[in-house]
């Protein structure tokens, strides 16, 4: 990690150094996301919730062969809930390559015995932004819903092993236990709870 921070602060030199400073012709190369943090908490008691995996993916738009762009994650980081419900996860700073763009960081939000969230658009709501109160219905069951408010979600306990099992099918195409050791981890507890396969 440390080298590549060094290699990344190198390149970003080089070029800011190449590049004429009127033009800024190479920022928008770089892909910049802010710290993220945010709570959260049982839908119903309103407790915190400790232990919830929050996954954050950042991802680009990159212009192919194809005439539409495609959506690839960049990268992605984790963290853990605290005894308070708060996660925190701090900035990232990379170069992307010229024929892409940037994209909204979307995240995964998991805790066993708990609806999970996958691949919503929560920037705003994580780093300050405008973020409407939204309560939004699960895809399995739409009885089940979710709340979000500017910093917190809420997540409803389900209540049957098939909606866990459902709960459990969080994932990041291209990643696996070695690059989220957390969500992994957290993940193959539960599937190991429910009697089902593993993941790597």
């Amino acid at each position: 990690m440390k080298r590549e921070a060094i290699l990344f602060a190198l390149i970003l030199t080089l070029a800011l150094t190449l590049s004429p400073p009127p033009s800024h012709a190479l920022w928008w190369m770089v892909y910049h996301k802010p710290e993220f943090k945010g709570k959260v908490i049982d839908a119903e008691t309103k407790e915190p919730i400790e232990g919830a995996v929050v996954v954050v993916v950042y991802s680009r738009r990159a212009i192919r062969i194809a005439p539409h762009a495609v959506s690839e994650t960049v990268n992605v980081k984790e963290a853990l809930t605290d005894k308070d419900g708060n996660f925190h996860i701090s900035s990232y700073t990379t170069l992307i390559d010229p024929l892409s763009s940037e994209s909204a960081a979307t995240f995964i939000i998991f805790k066993p015995g708990y609806l999970s969230i996958s691949g919503i658009n929560l920037e705003d709501c994580f780093s300050g932004g405008v973020c409407k109160e939204a309560e939004l219905p699960w895809l399995y069951n739409q009885q089940l819903k979710y709340k979000i408010a500017s910093g917190i979600v809420e997540l409803p306990k389900l209540k049957t092993r098939e909606e866990r099992i459902k709960a459990s099918m969080v994932g990041v195409t291209g990643y696996h236990a070695k690059d989220l050791p957390l969500l992994y981890k957290t993940v193959n507890e539960e599937e190991r709870y429910l009697g089902i396969p593993e993941r790597e």
